[in-house]
């Protein structure tokens, strides 16, 4: 057991030991504590790595902790809205399942399979404690990478029919909805509808810019072409 733990912790691999052990405590805080991660912030990485969503047009105390480390980079916001010719960091996320997943996932799935290798690799080799087992794992990144492709490609189609929160997705459209912040022009604001007797809360912004006060009822007409928030009116 003190041999396991001289590797796992040894000068070679303790850096993705201890952000292994990071990621684990910070995916059981997300289950134990049930934070909402409802933010979906379309990073729409084109020739300038521009967000979609005008962050000075959300109000501060709408944006949640994890809201960025869930975000979902979509290979649609990607591909169909391009300028010019992807940079070569844009390519790699896209073939490597950053883009099309939660970044989080995509992200701890490498970092494990990383782990893993650097591990086996340097336990096996009795290199964890010299400079060949740092070549070892400098050099097990790459094919790491290839293995994470090949384990999260199957969950797309899993996500592909999943909400932001992990449920069947809901049919806003038609709903009614309350608001719980003003919102005018292209001001974008929360507001909470209720489907199937859970209340939920969506992201909204004025369908003709007309302003739409605090509490105010409305009439959810059309999703945004990025699906991230969705046109309101008077009810």
């Amino acid at each position: 057991m003190e041999n396991y733990f001289n590797i796992l912790f040894s000068e070679v691999n303790i850096t993705l030991t201890v952000l292994l052990l990071i990621l684990i405590i910070y995916w059981i805080f997300t289950m134990i504590s049930g934070i909402d991660l409802d933010l979906d912030i379309d990073v729409d990485i084109d020739v300038d790595a521009d967000l979609d969503m005008d962050f000075d047009s959300i109000e501060g105390g709408n944006l949640d902790f994890e809201d960025v480390a869930n975000a979902e980079v979509d290979r649609e916001h990607v591909v169909n809205k391009r300028t010019r010719q992807l940079k070569w960091w844009q390519i790699i996320l896209i073939y490597f399942n950053f883009v099309g997943l939660p970044f989080m996932f995509t992200f701890t799935f490498w970092i494990f399979i990383w782990w893993l290798m650097s591990v086996l690799t340097t336990a096996v080799t009795g290199s964890y404690d010299n400079i060949f087992g740092f070549i070892i794992v400098l050099v097990a990144i790459l094919p790491a990478l290839f293995v994470t492709k090949v384990v999260t490609t199957p969950f797309k189609a899993f996500f592909k029919n999943l909400n932001k929160d992990g449920d069947k997705a809901v049919d806003f459209l038609g709903r009614s909805a309350i608001l719980m912040s003003s919102i005018s022009g292209d001001k974008l604001g929360n507001a909470e509808v209720l489907a199937d007797g859970n209340p939920m809360s969506i992201y909204v912004k004025s369908l003709d810019g007309s302003e739409l006060r605090f509490r105010e009822s409305v009439l959810i007409i059309k999703q945004s072409d990025d699906k991230n928030y969705f046109l309101v009116s008077k009810a």
